[in-house]
């Protein structure tokens, strides 16, 4: 097709995962309860964090974050694509489609600055203990924070411009249920080899390196742990670590997939489910991850309910 003929179109179509009635139902429900725990969890995580004392440290105030990134990026997707269910044409407009791609790639990116800051506060506890308040002090917290935000919002703008300044072809279907890079490009009508370098270079750059970080920290963690004569030291220990691995596994091993392959390996399909996972399933996971699997959490909760319970 020749770019002369290229437009923007009217609207994009979003293909989503089937026009099959009792499964949309049945998907739509599913994902309705995904999403409110989601945004239930996550939500009630924050405010636990923020109106006990306990739990005013670094450890939860990046964790705070964390659970506000989970809502919102899922928020980013998770209301379009529940509408999509009930309707029969799942149309989204080219500026609805723009900022759809902008706030999920910049809190995606945010998410994962703020696991590498929070392993960086792992690794200042177990391995520098004394120095601990100076290495992440509400000053550093904070910076590390805007760091995250700015980044995000900085990469995703670049991604978005770059994307939508490109000619599109005559199909505006796009084979999944948002707005994501990759099919996008797939309906441009011209050469997209500047923006694939640098959805490689912006996206890989961050991850690796902040995945690095997270590798670098708990290997430090891990020699100390094993350092540690007392048996139960070392499980309390690897106790506070634990969770955060566990996030770290989910939200990276499907980042790394999707992001850092060659486009002649991009399989739509296989995409979508993947995308699936990290952008509704897991933001409902990590609420339960860290309250179930951390003492400090179920503690605060705990008290929180007894108080409210002899309160009434």
């Amino acid at each position: 097709m020749l770019e002369s003929n290229c437009t923007m179109p009217t609207e994009f179509l979003l293909v989503g995962f089937t026009d099959y009635l009792p499964l949309k139902v049945t998907l739509f429900l599913v994902f309705l309860i995904v999403y409110t725990l989601t945004v239930v969890g996550n939500l009630g995580l924050m405010l636990l964090v923020n109106i006990n004392s306990s739990l005013q440290t670094p450890m939860y105030y990046f964790l705070s974050n964390l659970s506000f990134l989970d809502i919102s990026y899922s928020t980013a997707i998770t209301p379009k694509m529940l509408m999509n269910f009930l309707t029969s044409r799942k149309s989204i407009s080219p500026s609805g489609c723009a900022l759809q791609m902008f706030f999920f790639s910049c809190f995606a990116d945010a998410e994962c600055l703020i696991l590498a800051a929070m392993a960086y506060d792992r690794y200042a506890a177990v391995c520098n203990p004394l120095r601990y308040p100076t290495l992440m002090s509400r000053r550093v917290c904070t910076s590390l924070v805007v760091l995250a935000y700015v980044s995000g919002s900085m990469t995703s703008m670049v991604h978005v411009s770059l994307t939508f300044t490109l000619p599109f072809g005559g199909s505006n279907i796009v084979n999944h249920f948002f707005c994501d890079i990759p099919p996008l490009l797939a309906l441009v009508c011209a050469d997209t080899h500047v923006n694939e370098l640098l959805l490689f270079v912006l996206c890989g750059f961050i991850q690796t390196s902040t995945f690095v970080v997270i590798l670098i920290s708990y290997f430090c963690i891990l020699n100390t742990i094993l350092s540690i004569k007392s048996s139960g030291g070392r499980s309390k220990t690897f106790s506070t670590c634990a969770s955060h691995l566990l996030a770290v596994t989910f939200f990276y091993g499907a980042l790394l997939f999707m992001y850092l392959r060659p486009s002649t390996s991009y399989s739509l399909n296989t995409d979508k489910v993947v995308a699936l996972f990290y952008t509704v399933i897991f933001p409902m996971f990590n609420p339960i991850i860290y309250s179930f699997r951390n003492t400090d959490v179920k503690k605060a909760l705990q008290k929180l309910l007894e108080r409210n319970w002899i309160f009434k």
